[in-house]
């Protein structure tokens, strides 16, 4: 079963997003903020990472920076999910290395398709 860990803080974007993946049949694991992200990443290596920018105490776009800068988890995807949908948003949020970058509210559709993309 395929896994994938959701970093949301927010709990309308997490069930939304949560719903998709289980339908689909994979594993989800949540964590409501950057730090319980890289603790869980320290032991674990799910198949894709779905990471928002505004959470509480760092941001996605320093954990994402944090996530492919270290040797066991830089190989995962990691697809940023934001409210923030400017042109220098997207440009940053794929400079600290997302694979992806997609605008909430994301529809399942796009969802999927990224979901695809990334993991095969």
């Amino acid at each position: 079963m395929s896994t994938a860990l959701i970093v949301e803080d927010v709990q309308t974007d997490l069930m939304i997003f949560t719903s998709y993946l289980e339908t689909l049949g994979w594993r989800v694991i949540v964590a409501m903020n950057g730090e319980e992200a890289l603790t869980y990443l320290s032991t674990n290596t799910p198949d894709i990472v779905f990471l928002d920018v505004v959470l509480p105490g760092r941001s996605g776009f320093e954990i994402c920076r944090t996530i492919k800068s270290q040797i066991g988890t830089q190989k995962i995807p990691v697809v940023i999910c934001s409210t923030k949908n400017t042109d220098m948003d997207r440009f940053w949020g794929l400079k600290q290395g997302a694979d992806l970058y997609l605008t909430k509210p994301v529809n399942r559709h796009d969802f999927i398709e990224v979901l695809q993309k990334l993991v095969n």
